[in-house]
């Protein structure tokens, strides 16, 4: 142990090493390089001092359950020498009583790809090939070996290293036995279709088919989408062709990517009949199928084709619960068509589909512009007593055009209500209602929402309180 030691304060890194990649050794200490040097400065950290702690927590001969727990238990939580993982790992490859298994290189490459060491995690992919699990010494390749590489493969391809990716898949392949999941396939496709790599995404499933891979729902949803991220909409539609020949059911990601692509290339009719065929195989729509017909349509300014396909929806049962459909009435509400608004609104809501607090403030705005100040007062009844609070600027907002025409005493009531269901008055509530009723000569009931201004500390001296008053009367 003491000479392992005296190996550790060898290949432990000198300040400003230049940077190289790990590669675990197979003879000497001296094949192991350094890695990158963190944000803690190597010219700080005693030698010594990381000889002491390995040695006070490694006992000789340790195994790699031993090395596990150090390396997850001591190591990665030390303020001053938990950068030094890799130079651990390696330094225990050169101990002739020692040999990594999977749990030790599993630990490892998830905490490379965690850290985004992409490089020294490429090398160790390529060490673990050349130095497999003790569990491979047999006719039978370890069990894990797939898992650590789909990790690492997950890992190369988020950040688009998919040439990294690729090789990893290679060594993978290499080292199993058989042939990959369809999940290792699924992986790389992924990722050379979301970096538009589309024709290396078809050459990974033109292998998979090859290799007898059965293709899933989800190989499929990348090929679709990879093509129409490409703008190749015919080939997306010969891909979804293929997946129900191959006899995989299409899903409701399968069918949102194509009606979005669809509407990429302004074939609205497609997408439009891609969701009722999602109706005719019985595959129930999500939010995101219909934010896409209703955003794609209202784009394109066929804002009452869309109202009158979501009202067809919701005839057939299809409009999925808690559907926000404040798109539609923005877009209404700009083409001044707050009659049509309110009618989509009215039909959804007696159908149980409740709008948001947003669609509701929205149409009451949309309302007010044009001067439609009881449909907007009888909304925002509607919505209170439901339970729906619109935020305090759209209120009071209301509660001013209420007294600008004379009705500050419906104006109190929705604030009484309102306040019953949670929404608390603020200064400017009181003050737009005081105003209504000095103006309509109410010197009593303004008296009385004046002395609860002062019980809720909204009127701080004598002279504020003088001046409402003589405000009142006045009138």
């Amino acid at each position: 142990m003491k000479m392992a030691m005296n190996k550790l304060l060898k290949i432990v890194p000198k300040p400003l090493h230049p940077r190289s990649q790990f590669t675990p050794p197979t003879a000497s200490p001296s094949l192991i390089p350094s890695t990158p040097i963190p944000t803690l400065s190597l010219a700080k950290t005693s030698h010594h001092q990381l000889h002491e702690f390995v040695k006070a927590h490694l006992t000789p001969s340790f195994t790699p359950r031993d090395l596990l727990i150090f390396l997850k238990n001591k190591l990665h939580y030390h303020p001053k020498f938990a950068h030094f993982d890799l130079h651990i790992f390696a330094w225990a490859s050169t101990i002739d009583s020692f040999r990594h298994d999977h749990s030790t290189y599993e630990w490892m490459v998830k905490t490379l790809a965690i850290t985004d060491r992409f490089d020294d995690l490429h090398s160790l992919l390529q060490g673990m090939v050349s130095n497999p699990c003790p569990c491979s010494d047999g006719i039978f390749s370890c069990p894990r070996s797939e898992p650590i590489f789909r990790f690492a493969l997950n890992a190369f391809c988020r950040v688009g290293r998919l040439d990294d990716a690729e090789i990893a898949f290679e060594s993978m392949r290499r080292m199993i036995d058989g042939k990959p999941s369809v999940a290792m396939y699924n992986i790389l496709i992924n990722g050379f279709a979301k970096c538009r790599e589309h024709e290396k995404a078809m050459n990974v499933y033109q292998k998979m088919t090859k290799d007898r891979v059965k293709p899933d729902v989800f190989t499929f949803n990348s090929l679709i989408s990879g093509c129409c991220r490409n703008s190749l909409f015919g080939l997306a539609l010969e891909m979804f062709k293929e997946m129900k020949d191959k006899g995989c059911s299409p899903d409701v990601v399968s069918f949102n990517t194509l009606i979005r692509g669809s509407f990429r290339e302004r074939k609205f009719e497609e997408g439009i009949g891609m969701a009722y065929e999602m109706l005719e195989l019985g595959c129930e729509f999500s939010n995101v199928t219909c934010e896409i017909l209703v955003d794609g349509l209202c784009r394109e300014g066929r804002v009452l084709e869309a109202c009158d396909l979501l009202i067809d929806f919701l005839e057939k049962g299809a409009l999925p619960n808690g559907f926000n459909y404040v798109l539609l009435i923005e877009a209404l509400c700009g083409e001044e068509n707050v009659h049509r608004a309110l009618e989509v609104v009215d039909q959804l809501w007696r159908k149980g589909n409740a709008p948001s607090s947003i669609s509701c403030t929205t149409l009451i705005e949309g309302l007010r512009r044009f001067g439609k100040t009881e449909e907007a007062f009888q909304l925002m009844e509607k919505m209170l007593r439901e339970g729906i609070l619109p935020d305090s600027v759209t209120c009071n907002c209301l509660l001013q055009d209420l007294c600008e025409v004379g009705r500050t005493s419906e104006a109190n009531e929705l604030r009484l209500l309102a306040s019953t269901k949670g929404l608390d008055s603020d200064g400017m509530t009181f003050n737009i209602l005081v105003t209504g009723y000095s103006r309509e000569g109410k010197r009593k009931e303004g008296k009385h929402l004046l002395d609860e201004m002062l019980d809720l500390g909204f009127i701080h001296d004598l002279a504020s309180y003088n001046r409402y008053m003589n405000g009142l009367s006045a009138f």
